[in-house]
């Protein structure tokens, strides 16, 4: 085998999934894929086909890319015949196989009512050179081979497609040689991937069958020759191997086999010049038959005698799977499914071997599906002839495959592979050199071994019980179905696996920069697997899942992770304050004995319920009560069942195939689609999204481009996921005049055409590169710091970095030298390190609740309770003294009532002293800290103040952020190490400062009144403002999770972002998820699974609220969505209204979505809907309409006279039905006006709020109106919040509500109230909603009669 790479080799690192030529350098500078690709399939020769007309849009091909005959050419068979036929000679005959016939869609022009004949033609012109050297191009013999039939035209007229070399084809297809036989052989089938130069892969199954060879005939009387013979008549003769090779986009592995076994039944028996005939109709069927789109819908086609399954893909993120992907599991042990799957992860040079050439692909296969959604970025060639062995002397990684025959061979003459021989399931190195190929994560692997014992990997075993099926497609859906499951159980496992490996990534990045901090994240892994992170860490592979991960892609990775993380995990996401091991874990730590051999090694097996420890019990609110009970964990593989599929059966296809036949095929396709649809229920809409996009495909098939945008149009209400884009563009721009006229008439059709023609050709590729941390190199200035620390991950919080700036410069110039950074970072990660290393005594965590964490830990002092080290968690002050560990309890944080430092005097020295008076215990604590008093003196002031406010804003993140300024100061004091230190650190003093510079009370009331806050931006670098709430009751829904039952709020922040709150504990239930890119402004429930969200962008946008997707748009407003309403029917389905700034109004089945009533509001500029006594209230700028739902107006409402100000134009409005009464507010002023639905002739009454700037929005709450406003308090602006009674029309309470304006209000079952903030502080505060039950009517003070408003009857 020669070491020199050949001169010819064709272009194409196989990247999965086609993304582009080549990834980018990642962190570390990861080895670059091979540019080679051993199988040569370039783009492939033929010249482009006769345009279509131009009106026709680019249709997307159907299952078949190419189909091909080949074999040995008839002069070589001649001369093999007489050799065959001399006297001693012995042994097999080598032939060179080439392309004998190629068939390529479409096989009927639309021009032509006749077969088009062009497309089946001997190899010709444009082929690229082979990979070894430049073969002579075989001469171009049309017809011959076809004897008798049409002629073809010049096969210039056939486009081959791109990724296929038909030079090298033959190679691919006969990879042991093409031998001559004495005797038939059984037919055999093998597997391709083949890779163009760009990475993008198509897929080829062969079929190899075998024909006797003959002068002239092979058939006497409808029977073959060697029958005609006798027993003895093939003595002489020889049986020549032909090979049909099926090439596709999809990679459908079992469907292409059951298809070309289905043909090889007619080949092998047919007349020598029916085969391209045969094989020609077998094409013509493929390439009509669609692909199906990502989703439960699967096809089927009759393949006579079988019935063909064509799977789509689960979802658009997943691979397609139609391979059988245990595999792997029965050819190696587990131990070495995860050897192999280490040196896939560390981008090895991989070479599989074995006897059999279809094992090597689908081999292969199954190991690219055990590491989705990570993806093999390097050169990926599943089978390598015997002339291509050049290729494994590639210096750079790659995967191939090679007969188990060249195994001595290849470990000889190369080095640095690893040859995996699936033969015998052994794993060697070539050259028996040990190449370094480091063991998976010890705990993951250990699952991972365990789950795959678990799995029934025999069909047999579970037949046993059964009756035999007497139908063979019915035994064939039976074992279908049992793969199926099988296959979801072993992406379970193996995803389980990644996520085990992978998960802490996440706590090292910094998604605003871009940044992973890879030091860090490998000095929290296990000694023992380091070495195996270090390795990935620098592959194209990793590159690409970092990207991933910072992009925050919901993939099968992130959604695994979602899944199974831990509670505790769940809320550490949302702090900002640095992450410390809790109680909790640490009791897990005491009870893990794996955890004796090295501590740390907990940290980086982050799936803790799959280790063999004891577990914790159910979670309770502290662990005084530990039992010792060991829960046993389980090691099986998630239960999740796979995902119910449909079916849907392609039509018969007729032959002759001429334009008539496959248009009466498309329409059987259309007629079986539209009828599927029909019976369909309306909330079925996953499954209708695929009937939706099928039709559409059909439907440009035929020509019909309209009904096809239609169809696609619906699938905005149905799935978008599945959203052709590419496609419908090049379908809108191939209209033609007429067409496009007509579209513009359809109003289904006006807003797509105008989305696709509007949308930028060239957009600039975000910047998703990746950056590693490193430590800064020059001064900083203050953005620059800032940056830089956010990139650390130390802090997000700006505000805070601007603290630690002001802290690090106090007597210098202000900038940051990189000495002082690095000394800075340096503290800081000492001291994570030290927190990772405390571990307590099982007695002293009895005494702490589960949730809390020892920030702090002092050196050992001497107190007034003991000598021992004094230990901060964020709730209290303990000491943990030495000799006989125990705990003594100082004080928490909310009952402490003073605390100083002082000097204490023994004997001739004076030790500095900390002391800490309580409110529950007369004897003050005293500790002599000695040097750190001082240190310690500020950081419990500073929690003591966190503390106090947190317990009077009842919030908190107050604690949160108390936390993280104790930590820097601790890091400022370890970093400037000077007698200034003490007074920078106080710099970070900030609670403290506030508390005693500007105390300032919380009203009362407010107090009162206020009973929780969160904080949605919680883990950004700044506040988001609050732009919508909603509040969604618990429904125990049988399609949800108990958990998910809970109630939610739902909260819209800036740019489409959406959180979802869990409302019985306040914790976040969903991370941000986006809902387009354009500010919120409405939402609403619409039955118990959807939340419409309208936006500014003018697209209502639904969310289902079991898997908390977005997948459904209502797109039929033309400008932005202002404002929706449910009207809820005694019968589902319920209506739903939505209204836009240009005065439309639509009517919804909430079911079917579909629009059941338009009109158009007068005066524009409709900004909220309200429905009272069977009519909608509308309110625009200047009135406040009231219409049937027909559209006509009844009454309308205006403000004029004297105090009609300018550009007055009404905000909002509400209903009370019960005192009969409107109340509205306008834009810009602190007035609310109250009209009597009674007597609306009269004028309403104008209520002034005091120190109210202006007024932002209202709700309805019982039996009050609360009004959120910008007003003064304490002579600031604050965000207000005024609760009105309604039968008095007076204002009951003033609330100071947040440092911000109020954005919002939302109610919750009228026994809470919500209110968001504006960008200044980005909090929800919830309010206990008490209604005055006081009775009298007494007129409110201030309140005057407005003249000049009146009702306006019309219509």
């Amino acid at each position: 085998m020669s070491e020199d790479q050949p001169a010819a080799a064709s272009a194409g690192a196989g990247q999965s999934g086609g993304r582009g030529c080549g990834p980018k350098s990642g962190p570390g500078g990861p080895r670059r894929p091979s540019p080679v690709c051993p199988v040569g399939l370039g783009r492939g020769g033929g010249a482009a086909m006769a345009e279509a007309a131009p009106h026709h849009p680019a249709l997307p091909s159907g299952l078949l890319e190419l189909c091909a005959l080949l074999g040995a050419p008839r002069d070589s068979l001649r001369c093999s015949e007489q050799v065959a036929q001399r006297k001693g000679v012995k042994g097999p005959s080598f032939l060179d196989p080439e392309v004998l016939s190629v068939f390529v869609p479409p096989f009927v022009m639309k021009e032509d009512s006749q077969p088009a004949a062009s497309n089946c033609t001997t190899p010709g012109k444009n082929r690229k050179r082979s990979f070894r050297k430049k073969r002579e191009r075989p001469r171009v013999e049309l017809g011959k081979g076809v004897p008798g039939g049409p002629r073809g035209p010049d096969p210039e007229d056939v486009n081959i497609p791109n990724g296929v070399d038909l030079l090298a084809l033959p190679q691919l297809c006969f990879p042991g040689g093409l031998c001559v036989a004495s005797e038939p052989r059984e037919d055999c089938v093998h597997f391709l991937v083949l890779t163009d130069i760009c990475g993008n892969r198509t897929y080829g199954v062969v079929a190899q069958y075998y024909r006797p060879l003959h002068d002239e005939y092979c058939f006497y009387n409808g029977r073959t020759h060697w029958e005609a013979l006798g027993p003895g008549g093939s003595a002489a003769g020889c049986f020549v191997p032909f090979a049909v090779c099926v090439v596709s986009r999809f990679p459908y592995y079992n469907a292409l086999k059951d298809c070309l076994s289905c043909l090889l039944t007619h080949l092998k028996f047919c007349k020598d010049f029916e085969v391209d005939n045969h094989i020609k109709d077998f094409a013509a069927k493929l390439s009509l038959i669609p692909s199906p789109p990502p989703g439960p819908l699967h096809l089927i086609f009759n393949m006579k005698p079988l019935q063909i399954v064509f799977p789509s893909r689960a979802d658009p993120e997943s691979p397609l799977i139609d391979l059988d992907l245990h595999l792997p599991l029965l050819c190696f042990r587990p131990e070495k499914v995860l050897q192999i799957l280490s040196c896939l992860l560390t981008e090895q040079r991989v070479v599989f071997f074995s006897s059999s050439w279809a094992l090597l692909t689908l081999v292969a296969e199954c190991f690219m599906a055990y590491l989705h959604p990570l993806q093999w970025q390097h050169t990926f060639v599943p089978i390598l002839s015997g002339q291509m062995l050049d290729f494994l002397m590639a210096p750079t990684s790659f995967l191939m495959g090679c007969h188990l025959d060249h195994f001595e061979e290849v470990s000889k003459e190369a080095d640095g592979l690893i040859l995996i021989n699936i033969d015998s399931g052994n794993i060697t190195y070539s050259n028996d050199e040990e190449v370094d190929v480091p063991d998976i994560p010890l705990l993951a692997a250990q699952t991972f071994i365990q789950r795959v014992q678990s799995l029934q990997l025999h069909h047999e075993l579970d037949l046993a019980h059964l009756c035999a099926s007497t139908d063979v497609n019915e035994g064939r859906a039976s074992r279908r179905a049992w793969q199926q499951q099988l296959n979801c159980q072993i992406q379970q496992m193996t995803l389980q696996l990644l996520v085990s490996i992978f998960r802490e990534v996440k706590n090292h990045l910094n998604y605003e920069h871009r940044v992973f901090n890879s030091e860090e994240f490998l000095k929290t892994r296990a000694l023992g697997d380091q070495q195996f992170y270090k390795q990935v860490l620098d592959t194209y592979m990793f590159h690409a899942f970092l990207k991933a991960r910072l992009s925050r892609r919901m993939d099968a990775f992130a959604q695994m992770d979602l899944h199974t993380q831990s509670e505790e995990d769940r809320i550490n996401g949302m702090l900002l304050s640095p992450r410390r091991p809790t109680i909790e874990k640490m009791a897990s730590r005491k009870s893990s004995v794996s955890h004796t051999a090295h501590r740390r090694m907990v940290v980086s097996m982050p799936n803790l319920q799959d280790i063999t420890v004891p577990e914790l019990p159910p979670r309770n609110s502290s662990l005084r009560k530990i039992q010792t009970t060991e829960y046993g964990s389980s090691h099986t593989v998630l239960d999740v069942p796979p995902k119910s599929t449909h079916t849907f059966k392609i039509p018969e296809i007729h032959f002759p195939l001429v334009a008539q036949c496959v248009q009466a095929f498309y329409a059987d396709c259309v007629a079986q689609l539209s009828k599927a649809m029909g019976s369909l229920a309306p909330e079925n809409s996953v499954l209708l999204a695929r009937y939706f996009y099928l039709r559409g495909l059909v439907q440009l098939m035929q020509g019909q481009l309209l009904d096809a945008l239609l169809d696609f149009q619906s699938l905005y209400k149905t799935d978008v996921r599945v959203f052709p884009t590419d496609l419908v563009q090049t379908t809108v721009e191939s209209l033609s005049a007429p067409e496009r006229t007509q579209a513009e008439r359809m109003p289904e059709l006006r807003r797509l055409i105008s989305e696709v023609m509007d949308r930028p050709a060239d957009v600039p590729k975000a910047d998703d590169r990746v950056k590693n941390f490193e430590l800064p190199k020059k001064h900083m200035q203050l953005d620059d710091f800032v940056k830089r620390v956010q990139e650390s991950g130390i802090v997000k919080d700006t505000v805070i970095i601007h603290r630690l700036f002001e802290a690090l410069t106090v007597g210098h110039e202000k900038q940051i030298d990189p000495e002082t950074f690095k000394d800075f970072y340096n503290c800081w990660k000492e001291a994570e390190a030290e927190a990772q290393e405390v571990s307590l005594p099982l007695s002293v965590m009895e005494q702490l609740d589960k949730s809390e964490c020892v920030y702090k830990l002092s050196r050992s002092v001497k107190t007034n309770r003991g000598v021992g080290k004094i230990a901060m968690t964020q709730k209290r002050l303990f000491l943990l003294t030495e000799g006989r560990p125990g705990y003594v309890e100082i004080s928490t944080f909310r009952n402490i009532e003073d605390v100083r430092s002082t000097m204490a005097t023994f004997l001739l020295l004076r030790i500095p002293t900390l002391k800490i008076k309580t409110t529950s215990k007369k004897e003050v604590f005293e500790a002599n800290l000695k040097t750190e008093c001082d240190l310690w003196h500020l950081m419990v002031k500073e929690m003591w103040a966190g503390r106090k406010l947190a317990d009077d804003h009842k919030d908190p993140q107050y604690v949160q952020q108390a936390l993280t300024h104790i930590l820097l100061m601790d890091a400022v004091v370890g970093t400037l190490q000077s007698p200034g230190a003490i007074y920078a650190a106080s710099k970070l003093s900030y609670f403290d400062r506030m508390k005693n510079e500007m105390p300032m009370a919380i009203p009362k009331t407010t107090s009162e009144t206020l009973k929780h806050k969160i904080n949605p931006s919680e883990g950004e670098t700044t506040p988001r403002a609050v732009d919508v709430l909603l509040y969604t009751p618990g429904h125990l829904d049988p399609a949800e999770k108990v958990e998910d039952a809970h109630p939610k709020l739902w909260c819209a922040l800036n740019e489409g972002k959406v959180i979802v709150f869990d409302a019985s504990s306040w914790t976040i239930h969903q991370h941000c998820f986006r809902v387009g890119t354009s500010k919120l402004n409405c939402m609403v429930m619409a039955e118990q699974s959807q939340v419409w969200v309208g936006s500014e962008d003018s697209v209502i946008y639904i969310i289902n609220v079991h898997s908390m997707s977005c997948n459904k748009q209502l797109t039929d407003h033309r400008s932005s969505v202002t404002g929706l309403a449910v009207q809820d029917g005694e019968q589902a389905p319920s209506t739903v209204y939505s209204c836009s700034a240009d005065g439309t109004v639509l009517a919804w089945n909430a079911s079917s979505l579909r629009v059941t009533g338009r009109f158009q509001v007068p005066g524009g500029g409709l900004s909220a809907i309200r429905l009272h006594g069977g009519r909608l209230w509308c309110c625009t700028g200047d009135s406040i309409l009231m219409v049937n739902m027909n559209g006509s107006s009844c009454q309308k409402l205006k403000i004029t006279g004297s105090f009609k100000e300018t550009g007055t134009s009404f905000l909002g409005f509400q209903l009370m039905p019960e005192q009969e009464q409107l109340w509205a507010a306008c834009a810009g002023y602190p007035d609310v006006y109250v009209w009597s639905l009674q007597d609306p002739a009269q004028p309403p009454q104008r209520i002034h709020l005091q120190d109210c700037s202006e007024i932002n929005c209202m709700i309805r709450v019982k039996k009050q109106i609360w009004v959120g406003t910008t007003g003064l308090s304490q002579g600031q602006l604050k965000g207000k919040i005024y609760v009105m009674d309604a039968e008095r029309r007076t204002v009951e309470k003033e609330l100071v509500a947040h440092a911000d304006t109020v954005k919002t209000l939302c109610s919750a079952e009228d026994r809470y109230v919500l209110s968001g903030a504006g960008p200044e502080e980005g909090k929800i505060a919830i309010w206990k909603a008490k209604a005055n039950n006081n009775g009298g009517t007494r007129k409110a003070a201030g309140s005057q009669e407005t003249p000049g408003a009146s009702w306006l009857a019309e219509g």
